[in-house]
């Protein structure tokens, strides 16, 4: 089935487990003009994007039954042209590069309100962000050096506890925790 062209079609897929998040950016983004169909889990953002590939997407990263990069590698599968915006609370760099290997046009930390991610979603391509006005605090290098090792480790937070000469239940409280401005 040809695609329509991204700029033209308003069709939206939201994948987000947090209800009241979820149902709340569902009406905002169908005031500002897109149809908008939902999913809470990986499996149901798979199935959605495969049934009816939808021209725009906004897909948390961290759901319950998995990792919503699955998805966004899905309709990328599907639908090249979509435009995807990865939201999460537990953000660091490199789940940032990973999303957007995988498709991703835009990775926005939580709490991010409609029209950031409006802005996002239809951004001219090329268009570069300003860079921050504010450096990033000495917690957030700590938690994006952490991020980065745990990564590299495979999610394996006994491997990643050793390299990082840290007790194993001082990194899970940490990585429980999210990720601080």
């Amino acid at each position: 089935m040809p695609s329509k062209d991204s700029s033209e079609e308003r069709t939206l897929l939201i994948v987000e487990d947090d209800r009241p998040f979820r149902e709340r950016l569902a009406r905002a983004m169908e005031a500002r003009g897109f149809t908008v169909s939902i999913a809470e889990t990986v499996a149901q953002g798979n199935a959605r994007a495969k049934d009816s590939p939808p021209a725009f997407a906004v897909i948390d990263l961290k759901l319950e039954d998995g990792n919503g990069l699955d998805v966004v590698e899905t309709l990328h599968n599907v639908r090249p042209d979509a435009r995807v915006v990865v939201l999460t609370g537990f953000g660091n760099i490199a789940t940032a590069v990973a999303a957007v290997k995988y498709g991703a046009i835009d990775y926005l930390p939580k709490p991010a309100d409609a029209d950031d991610i409006l802005a996002a979603l239809v951004a001219s391509p090329g268009n570069k962000p300003k860079p921050p006005e504010n450096p990033m605090s000495a917690d957030r290098v700590r938690w994006e050096h952490i991020q980065r090792v745990y990564e590299l480790c495979g999610h394996n937070v006994s491997e990643t506890a050793r390299r990082l000469n840290m007790h194993r239940r001082t990194l899970q409280r940490i990585l429980a925790k999210r990720s601080p401005r």
